[in-house]
């Protein structure tokens, strides 16, 4: 299966990628593809997008092809093939 996970800010400067394309063997959910890049891309990316509990931060934004996963299954919802995720940080403004 694959899909594209797209990186921004701060993350994209962890990863040194703008996106990666990631093969995997089965569908996963979007909590067991986060551990993936935990593992894949160290401490610096788990302490970025996880907090101290281990619970992904509330001001980080996980989309599925689009969409916020708060309406689907939050960290749940089961990718497909050509998925893709994006994980946004926040946006400041005023």
């Amino acid at each position: 299966m694959k899909i594209t996970v797209k990186f921004f800010t701060v993350l994209r400067e962890i990863t040194g990628k703008k996106e990666e394309k990631l093969e995997l063997s089965n569908s996963i959910t979007v909590n067991a593809l986060l551990d993936h890049l935990s593992r894949k891309y160290g401490r610096q990316f788990t302490d970025y997008v996880y907090d101290t509990s281990g619970k992904p931060r509330g001001y980080l934004q996980f989309l599925v092809n689009g969409k916020s996963i708060t309406t689907l299954q939050g960290f749940k919802t089961r990718l497909k093939e050509e998925d893709k995720v994006a994980i946004i940080p926040p946006v400041g403004g005023g």
